[in-house]
């Protein structure tokens, strides 16, 4: 049997480097490999939880898609649909909402973040906390659990839900016997906190991000922002602890990475280092963004894959859920 590999990313801004480094490239590689079956899905119910203007979700979910596309997803190869397409995730969120206690939705981490920064504020320690929030985790294990799901390649910070998601399947797998996977989480250790601009996670929350198809102006003005220690240029300079690096290797081929590493230890400057990070990225992001550009000019062309992408996944959320009411005795 192929193990399921499942993987979203949610709509609430420009997919930007730590999105691509962090989940989306070793998803597709992962697609590459026969062992496996793949799922990709637009996470715009997940979205909800922060976007609530109309046109901005629809932009976003579609910037999304697109993004998955132009990066090499082939739809004929994966299952590839939009979240809210799927009702059953739905159906699947409320059950296990039944199997998961309070406290352990009130560890999880977002959760937990804004309820602290409200201590320190002195406001009252659920201000704008709503219920997507607080039970966001429940909604990714439906997500996770509803396809039978191996594998869920994430960031680091999201390696929680993935264990969360697995607390609750043991729950309901103790009361009704075995029915849900145990997922299992997937990190790139090396790039498991991918740096931002400011040396802090990259994150759209701190504004520090650098999104994905940015026009190449603008991609070289962002990547001189980016945070340097005062080497002087002639001194060898770390590639563990470098920013510039841990980007330039992404993007680069085996015998480019070499040969930075070699300039590295023999004191390249930071200003020619940064230079050289734009012309390899610039150059791997050349193609996809001309794809990007040209699905996002073609929406039509988008929903089509989404819709026909739903159907093939209802093949499969419908008679699991059918399965897991049985189980309940609450379906004929």
């Amino acid at each position: 049997m192929k193990k399921q590999v499942l993987t979203g990313i949610k709509p609430t801004g420009r997919i930007h480097l730590g999105n691509y480094i962090g989940a989306i490239k070793p998803a597709l590689q992962l697609a590459e490999n026969e062992s496996y079956d793949t799922a990709y899905f637009v996470a715009d119910y997940h979205g909800l939880t922060k976007v609530h203007d109309q046109k901005e979700m629809k932009e976003l979910s579609y910037g999304v898609a697109a993004t998955w596309l132009a990066l090499g997803l082939d739809p004929d190869r994966a299952i590839f649909y939009r979240q809210s397409d799927v009702p059953e995730i739905f159906e699947l969120s409320w059950i296990l909402a039944c199997f998961a206690p309070k406290g352990l939705m009130n560890r999880a981490h977002a959760y937990k973040s804004i309820v602290e920064e409200n201590q320190n504020g002195g406001k009252d320690v659920d201000m704008g906390v709503n219920m997507g929030l607080f039970t966001y985790p429940i909604l990714m294990a439906a997500d996770i659990l509803l396809f039978q799901s191996k594998m869920v390649p994430v960031g680091k910070d999201q390696v929680q839900h993935v264990e969360i998601a697995r607390d609750i399947a043991e729950s309901f797998n103790k009361h009704y016997g075995e029915t849900f996977v145990l997922p299992e989480y997937r990190i790139q250790e090396e790039t498991a906190v991918l740096p931002g601009l400011d040396g802090r996670k990259m994150s759209k929350s701190y504004n520090n991000t650098i999104p994905l198809f940015e026009e190449p102006k603008k991609l070289q003005k962002l990547l001189n922002k980016i945070k340097t220690d005062s080497t002087p240029p002639e001194e060898p300079k770390n590639t563990k602890s470098s920013v510039i690096f841990s980007l330039y290797k992404e993007f680069a081929a085996p015998y480019q990475i070499e040969e930075m590493r070699r300039k590295f230890q023999d004191g390249i400057g930071w200003g020619e280092a940064k230079k050289e990070l734009f012309q390899v990225m610039n150059s791997f992001i050349e193609g996809p963004r001309s794809k990007y550009e040209e699905l996002m000019a073609n929406p039509h062309i988008l929903d089509a894959i989404l819709e026909d992408g739903a159907e093939k996944a209802r093949q499969k959320t419908i008679p699991f859920m059918k399965e897991i009411k049985k189980k309940m005795g609450i379906s004929h």
